[in-house]
């Protein structure tokens, strides 16, 4: 069994970087790390593909997210989430028919503010993945309740499972498995820069090894104001300040620095350059961030070959989920949220000609209970999550659908699901996809040696 193992190709890798550039083993492992920030040599690629994360903050309330719709299982969930329960009725224009059903005649439907995504759904460009979740190893409810098999550190802890799901490792990990993919496709872009882009922050995700993420805002990247606007209306104090902050020096660190600033400088101007000459008709609403959020990574993707990108990863995220209080008011209004810039997002990979190659899935830092609190649910663990695009095995849920039940075969207590499907094998299906090769899988989820199927089927 292996846990937390980093295979030998990173210490091969790591070892041929560091003679390829010279570097002593007397320096540190920061300088190291300053070095390889240079550009990945290009190699040939006759394709482009794209991984697009929408991560939703605070732990979604799966339960209310994807609801069972047929008698049997809508009144055991309608008994168990009380006032939070949607309306049978509400559900059925969203019922989910797949091409292969669900055992035991259970059918889902999704809420009903995801109605924009149901014909993506019929046309089989989405797929549900039920109950995944953070694993070190495969785990049954007994083995839990009799602690024999290692599990994931600090469950229901938001900070810990946000690291677990965005990296496989617990909170401080300094990489995640979008940026441990970049380390090994990043070769295929002529620019490295543009291998992992987030529009919402600095993102454990897409932090790897050698890659370093790059952040955008809505707008695209942000431009030094003193250099992009002439200082008090002075063009000659401009090109001053912009000669200070670029001009070489011969200090090691401080000529690093500079190095940085210089191509942080010719980047911006190149991602606006690149953006600009984008032109999207798909609509987006301009008063939804997520959607403002999507709408800069497709024109991001639109000007891939501006930015010489064959392989990218992507993070949009949109917060508010921690729903103890008030769940079925504001419930609903994220999910209109959520819907509105998916589907816009879709479109727009239609419009540009890349829905084939470009893949969004949702992720969270937990499921929530699916019993009720009263006015909200709690922190729990496994949870249903959506994958959308061209390239998706569509119209098929994939995993094993809970049992709702208290103190049922997956609750492992106050209605907190156990995960049957782990976040090592969710990543591993879409690193496969994007051309990681399996003898590198555990280079991008440490833990996924320890399933025995490690990649999903859904892209």
């Amino acid at each position: 069994m292996n846990i937390n193992h980093t295979p030998n190709m990173a210490r091969r890798a790591f070892l041929k970087r560091s003679a390829a550039l010279g570097i002593s083993s007397s320096l540190t492992p920061w300088a190291l790390q300053l070095a390889m920030m240079g550009e990945a040599a290009a190699a040939p690629a006759d394709d482009y593909k794209a991984l697009v994360c929408v991560f939703f903050s605070g732990g979604n309330d799966y339960a209310n997210t994807f609801v069972p719709v047929d008698n049997t299982h809508y009144s055991q969930y309608a008994s168990l989430r009380g006032t939070l329960a949607t309306a049978q009725n509400n559900l059925l224009a969203t019922a989910l028919t797949p091409t292969t059903a669900l055992a035991d005649g259970l059918q889902y439907a999704l809420a009903p503010q995801l109605a924009p995504l149901k014909q993506l759904w019929d046309e089989q460009h989405l797929a549900i993945q039920l109950n995944v979740g953070p694993l070190v190893v495969p785990t049954t409810k007994a083995q839990y309740t009799a602690k024999t098999v290692p599990l994931p550190p600090k469950l229901f802890s938001h900070n810990d499972q946000t690291s677990l799901w965005q990296s496989g490792l617990t909170e401080g990990a300094t990489s995640g498995w979008g940026g441990r993919m970049g380390d090994l496709l990043m070769s295929l872009n002529s620019n490295s820069v543009f291998t992992c882009i987030s529009s919402s922050g600095n993102a454990t995700l897409l932090s790897g090894e050698t890659v370093v993420q790059y952040q955008v805002g809505t707008s695209g990247a942000t431009a030094i104001s003193g250099i992009k606007n002439a200082p008090y209306g002075s063009t000659a104090c401009m090109h001053a300040l912009n000669a200070l902050i670029t001009r070489p020096t011969p200090h090691l660190f401080a000529e690093e620095y500079t190095r940085v600033t210089r191509r942080s400088i010719d980047t911006q101007a190149l991602v606006a350059a690149g953006v600009n000459s984008v032109t999207l008709n798909t609509v987006f609403d301009s008063t939804n961030n997520l959607a403002m959020q999507l709408k800069i990574v497709a024109r991001l993707i639109g000007a891939r070959a501006t930015f010489g990108a064959k392989r990218q990863v992507f993070l949009v995220s949109i917060g508010g989920f921690d729903l103890h209080d008030n769940l079925v008011a504001n419930h609903p209004v994220l999910l209109t949220r959520v819907a509105n810039a998916m589907r816009s997002f879709y479109d727009a990979t239609v419009e540009l000609g890349v829905a084939q190659n470009v893949t969004t899935f949702t992720a969270s830092d937990f499921g929530r209970t699916f019993t009720t609190n009263g006015d909200g649910s709690d922190h729990g663990w496994g949870s249903h999550h959506l994958v959308m695009g061209g390239a998706v095995n569509g119209k098929q849920f994939y995993g094993t659908a809970p049992t709702m039940v208290v103190r049922g075969p997956d609750d492992i207590g106050n209605g907190q699901l156990l995960p049957t499907t782990s976040v090592d094998q969710y990543a591993a299906t879409f690193a496969s996809w994007m051309g990681v090769a399996a003898s590198d899988m555990e280079w991008v989820m440490p833990n996924i040696g320890n399933f025995s199927s490690p990649n999903l089927g859904f892209v």
